[in-house]
């Protein structure tokens, strides 16, 4: 089977000017040997000969990098979307360079109000992040707020909701994962993640003309009975039309499984269009078969085509693939005693 390439996570570097508490990567030291100018030049030619589609820089913090520009530039000639994901700390450093190279969008971390932000992330680092987006956005560049859902800051969705009134921007919720740097204890409770999923649909529903655009990423959703438009989820898209690589060149299905886990194998010992065409890559979700359900999604009625749920949270919350427990439809039979529709209860048995 062919699997077309749409998006590519290249981290560029791990090297940071933070040191976050909810780093999944633990940021701040560049890798030893990470790949070099010439080397991510070929890995972009390598990802236009796959015909992707779009390109985001990370890190650490991409702006870190002396060469960050020249990546982005070759990202462009190669026809592909560009986009990055940063703190905002060198965005003023950066921003002329921005303009021109046009992204299609720049994501901006803020995870609190001013005090817990500073906290997670560093001193002053609250008051730079918002005039970053305020650069951004009067250069005209599309700007996407990222928030990185813990018990930390949960409760100060409304907050963040508050600061960003205004703003023509958009805001991905994501769920803090516990790898990296980040405190087990702090993952958002099962009625927290569902509190969470209605506050995006409330948003969704809002006919306010100051209405900012709110999502949740691949740990949100999977089919509820109660919330509209969660219906829609495919499966876990690792490998299948996404990958990750990492500042050293290794390749991953997803980055959020960890850096060093599931790395398929590394652009300095084979190309990755040698990788990615490779039918032994990636066998976890391309060769998927509902046996591989865990214990929350094996009786599923929506199984073998949600797959399960989000990996990343699926591993890090229960050990093992394809049995996330954050899936709003379980929530809501365990919480509420939603009733089984008739359908899905004759698929069961």
């Amino acid at each position: 089977m062919k699997y077309d390439l749409h998006g590519v996570i290249l981290e560029i570097t791990l090297a940071c000017n933070m040191k976050c508490k909810h780093c999944g990567s633990s940021a701040g030291m560049a890798r030893e040997n990470e790949l070099s100018s010439d080397e991510w030049f070929t890995v972009c030619e390598d990802l236009a000969e796959l015909n992707c589609t779009n390109v985001c820089l990370m890190g650490g913090e991409p702006f870190v990098r002396e060469d960050w520009y020249d990546i982005a530039w070759c990202i462009k000639d190669l026809g592909m979307n560009l986009a990055f994901v940063t703190n905002g700390i060198l965005v003023p450093n950066v921003i002329k360079d921005l303009s021109i190279l046009e992204p299609n969008v720049v994501g901006v971390s803020l995870d609190g109000t001013k005090k817990t932000h500073d906290y997670i992330r560093r001193e002053g680092s609250f008051e730079v992040a918002l005039e970053a987006i305020d650069l951004l956005l009067a250069e005209g560049i599309q700007t996407t707020i990222i928030t990185t859902l813990s018990k930390t800051n949960f409760k100060e969705l409304l907050d963040i909701k508050d600061t960003l009134a205004g703003k023509k921007v958009n805001w991905q919720l994501q769920i803090g994962m516990p790898f990296g740097n980040f405190d087990p204890s702090l993952v958002i409770s099962k009625e927290e993640y569902y509190a969470s999923a209605m506050f995006i649909v409330k948003e969704w529903s809002s006919k306010h003309s100051e209405r900012i655009s709110v999502v949740g990423a691949h740990c949100y959703g999977y089919h509820s009975h109660l919330l509209p438009n969660n219906k829609t989820w495919k499966g876990c898209t690792a490998g299948i039309n996404s990958i990750g690589i990492t500042s050293d060149g290794g390749v991953s299905g997803c980055l959020t499984f960890g850096s060093n886990q599931l790395i398929e194998d590394n652009v300095r010992k084979r190309s990755l269009v040698q990788i990615w065409n490779d039918p032994n890559s990636f066998s976890y979700n391309r060769n998927f078969s509902k046996s591989q359900l865990g214990e929350n999604c094996i009786n599923c009625f929506y199984g073998s085509s949600c797959e399960g749920g989000c990996n990343s949270t699926s591993l890090h919350l229960t050990g093992k693939m394809h049995n996330s427990p954050f899936c709003l439809r379980r929530i809501e039979e365990q919480l509420f005693q939603v009733k089984v529709p008739r359908r899905e209860r004759q698929r069961k048995n």
